[in-house]
């Protein structure tokens, strides 16, 4: 298997995982008070953004050949340390 599959395949299993992790996010939100609920509104809408980001990204990298896979990597990571740090933050908001 090549390294650029290794890599998409990965990807393409944190994507899911973060997905599934937003809508627990969705469900936390949906059983809080109205206040907690209008704040983690914004987050889980910026989560969405990163999350529809990062399967542009892995889309992009699907349509890749050869070398140029590498150009899309690097931005496949940058939208990737993005979700992260997005999912990390409004985890730690959030479990208060």
């Amino acid at each position: 298997m090549s390294d650029k599959e290794l890599y998409r395949q990965k990807m393409r299993a944190h994507l899911d995982e973060w997905k599934a992790e937003l809508e627990k996010l969705k469900a936390r939100a949906s059983r809080a008070d109205a206040e907690t609920r209008i704040k983690m509104k914004d987050d889980i809408t910026d989560l969405e953004k990163k999350l529809e980001a990062g399967r542009a990204k892995l889309s992009e990298l699907e349509k890749t050949s050869g070398e140029a896979w590498g150009s899309v990597r690097t931005g496949m990571d940058a939208a990737w340390k993005s979700l992260k740090a997005g999912f990390s933050d409004a985890a730690s908001k959030f479990r208060k």
